[in-house]
Formats: C-alpha cells, structure tokens, sequence
C-alpha cells in the first residue's frame, strides 16, 4: 500500500448531506461530494490487512485495496480501469449499495472502516467527466444472437458483457425506458436518471440494441424469442409484491409502494404515468408498511410530496444499536440504521402487526395495529390505531410474476417461486435459456444483480462458443 501508516495518521471522513429541510424541496441528489485531496487521503487509509475481506463483502468482488491505492498515488485514470473490470455500473453501486464490502472491512472492527463507497463513487464519477469510460466495440462478431428479456441491473450487465464479446445482443423491456428498479423503483433523489441514460447510450454505441414497450409473454410471444435467437437470458426482476391480507385491503388509499414510486419517478422524467389513478402523499397522515430500502423510499418521496406526517411500520423486533462485532465480522450485521429519508422527520414503530384497515366512505381513515412478542404473536391489550389518509405496502417482494412468460415457457421454478437455475451454469429447466439477477435468486441488492448479469454472461458464452474469456 501507498501509505502504510495512513489508517493512523488520517480520520474517517465521509459524504456529508444537504440539510433535511433543504433537499425535501426538490428530487435532485443531495450528497456532497468530497474533494479531490480528501478522497486521496480517504484512499490512504486503506490498510495492508493481509486479507483483505472487503473483496468478499463486495458480491461483485471490487478490487478495493488495488484501486484505493491508485487513487493514493493519483493515478485516477488506471483506478477507474480497475474499478470497471469487476463492476460495470459503478456510478449505480456508488450511491445506491448500503455497501457491505465497509461491514467487511478490517477497519470497521473499531467503527471506521475506509469509505469505500465515497472513493469508488469518486472514480467513476471523474471517469466520465474526463472521458476516460466510453464505448467499447468488439473487435470481430461471433453471429451468434442472444435476447435478453429485462433492461434491469442485471440485463444491463450480462448484455454489456456480451456486445463487448462480439455477440449480437438484443434486450427487451416492457417499460418505455431501460432500467427497471433503478429508473422506476430508486427515486431521483438517490440516484438521477441521467445516470442510466448515459449508459444506455454508451451500451447502443457498443451495439446492444433495445426494443421498449416489448412485454414478452404478452404482447410478444416467449417462444419466438426460443426459435428466433441461440440463447435467451431472463433478467425480469422479482416483481411480484408481498400483500397484506387484512380487513379492509381494498379500501382507497392503501397501494403497494410499486405502484406509487414509479408514478413520481415517471412525474421528475417528464414521462406520462399512464392511465391510473394518480397517487399523491400531499397534505395527508402516511403509513408506510415495511422497514426495507423500498419503505425509506416511500418515506422520502412522501415528504416530497407535502405529507403532512410519516410513519413507518416494521413486524420485526428494533434491531440492537450496535452489533457483536466479535460474533459478526466480516459478515454483514443485523443492527439500527437509520436511511437519509427517515432522518427526514419519519416516525419508526418495531415489533407493530396491522389487524385491520379502517375506513370511512370507502376510503382509509386509520390502520389499527398490536404489538408483536418475539414470536410474532400479539401481546394482548397492545392495540392501538393509527391514523392513515394513505397506506403504502412495501413488504418485498415474493418471486417473479408467473403469468405470461414463464408460464408460456413452462420452466420449472424453485420452492420460494423463482426460476430454477444454478449459479454454476444459470441454465434453466429449458436447453439454451437461462436466468439471472432477481428472477433467479428473489429480491435483493442492484449490486448482486450485476454480479449475476456478469456471470450469466460467461456461462451464456460459453454455452454459444464452447470456450469463453469473460470474467467469472
């Protein structure tokens, strides 16, 4: 390493926020970039650990100590090479991955570990603005011809991977724009759109082409794509949401969090939110089931939206403020986080079951609720209500949609409801169709996404061609 010593000599300093009251006025990023001479320093902290864990905590296997120390030695340009030979997407991971690979991250063990999110945001962020990352066209075609059915992380990655390699590569997606989660389910205020734009353009220079509106298993049959391309990869997410079956579900006001989100994502894009119901947090008491990422993001958006409170409901016990490092580390720990969007005024209840959902006309006017034991049992005389104008449902999601093209296809699906397929081949039940990202292993993080896009990239590869150079 560049600086031995560094982790001694120099604190943990880290992106800072623009104030609450601020940033709750618009949908633009509200991270503070630090500067050039502070990520130098923060990369200095980087220790000669000997084994580095943070590669393991990172799914998609970032060489961090390699590119911490290029950016010690200001060599910006060699670290945003190395940053892109394990990560395509690192703008994406830079400011939405809860980052795991500083849980893993020796110097963690004393509460500050390297800010590895910062720096690797830092790199690819100069990257672009020195026109260091452009198209990358292959050298020599292969004819061979793969669909891609999902514009999400995933497919993005695995058809990145395969135009570059000299296939020719087709993706279909059923939204007018690439993305899928990162365009319609992360808001603009995490993570601006132009952003995916960018690599969108990039990817269509490299010869991907995109068809939009295709929604494969409705108005494009999935068996045609079978006769029509050498191989097919399924990257269309886990979309599928966990309900809440209670009395009083289909009362107005009471949506899953995928139909609201996407609403003012599309609103911010200037894209037409379709022919639904418009759904808006102004003036009105929020109730936001579930403790996830997609519940924080409800939370942010309805604050944005004028909501005049927020509460934020959880079935799970409060996570303990710190965790047993001793027990944990370099695994990722159960602890209390707190998102940027509920330190912006939410209300947190844990170990809270909703009984039913009360209304009035027709419409939600309160949810009432019991407190939970550790058994998920209610604890008798604990009810209570909640008053609730509109009640977001953001418990995850189950598996996939089955209907249309799965069902068209007839592939065989795991016991959780996912496409079978294993991480050694990502082949599914079906000669020379495969599946990858959140349709194979359910729902989980964008960074495990393109972990996976990039492997089913290899094994489709190497399925085509009989040998493969692309990276594992």
């Amino acid at each position: 390493m560049g600086k031995i010593t560094g982790f001694l000599e120099i604190d943990r300093q880290d992106r800072k926020y623009l104030p609450a009251a601020d940033r709750i006025r618009n949908y633009n990023e509200f991270v503070i970039p630090l500067a050039e001479d502070a990520v130098r320093d923060q990369a200095a902290r980087c220790m000669d650990c000997g084994i580095p864990y943070c590669h393991n905590g990172c799914p998609v296997n970032n060489q961090i100590p390699d590119w911490n120390d290029l950016v010690y030695r200001d060599d910006w340009e060699e670290a945003c090479r190395n940053l892109h030979s394990t990560n395509n997407f690192p703008e994406f991971t830079g400011r939405i991955c809860p980052a795991p690979c500083e849980a893993s991250c020796t110097l963690n063990l004393t509460e500050a570990p390297v800010t590895i999110k910062t720096i690797e945001c830092a790199i690819v962020d100069r990257g672009w603005q020195e026109g260091w990352i452009a198209p990358q066209r292959p050298a020599a075609k292969t004819g061979k011809k793969i669909a891609i059915v999902g514009a999400g992380p995933a497919g993005l990655a695995a058809a990145q991977q395969l135009s570059r390699r000299g296939h020719e590569v087709h993706v279909f997606e059923r939204q007018a724009k690439a993305g899928g989660l990162l365009r319609y389910g992360i808001p603009d205020f995490k993570m601006e759109k132009h952003h995916i734009d960018r690599r969108i353009a990039q990817m269509e220079k490299e010869g991907t082409v995109f068809h939009y509106g295709v929604h494969v298993g409705v108005n494009k049959s999935a068996k045609d794509l079978d006769r029509e391309f050498d191989a097919v990869l399924l990257t269309g997410g886990s979309e599928k949401p966990r309900d809440l079956e209670v009395e009083g579900r289909e009362l107005s006001g009471v949506h899953f969090a995928m139909e609201f989100l996407p609403q003012q994502n599309r609103r911010v894009s200037d894209e037409p939110i379709g022919q639904v119901e418009p759904i808006l947090a102004g003036g009105k008491h929020v109730v936001v089931i579930g403790g996830g990422d997609t519940g924080s993001d409800c939370i942010g958006t309805s604050f944005r939206q004028g909501a005049i409170s927020v509460t934020q409901l959880e079935i799970m016990p409060a996570p303990p403020e710190k965790e047993n490092k001793l027990l944990t580390w370099p695994d990722w720990p159960l602890k209390m986080r707190t998102s940027s969007s509920q330190a912006e005024g939410a209300a947190r209840d844990f170990a809270v079951m909703t009984r039913r959902i009360l209304g009035r006309d027709g419409h939600v006017r309160a949810i009432e609720c019991v407190r939970v034991d550790e058994k998920m049992q209610a604890i008798p005389g604990s009810e209570f209500e909640i008053k609730a104008d509109l009640v977001l449902l953001a418990m995850g999601f189950v598996h996939p949609v089955h209907e249309g093209m799965l069902a068209e296809l007839g592939l065989q699906l795991d016991k959780r409801g996912n496409v079978a397929a294993d991480t050694a081949t990502y082949k599914s039940s079906i000669d020379k169709v495969f599946a990858a990202g959140d349709m194979r292993r359910g729902q989980s993080l964008v960074v495990w996404a393109i972990r996976e896009g990039r492997q089913a990239a290899r094994e489709v590869d190497l399925f085509l061609m009989g040998e493969t150079t692309l990276p594992r």
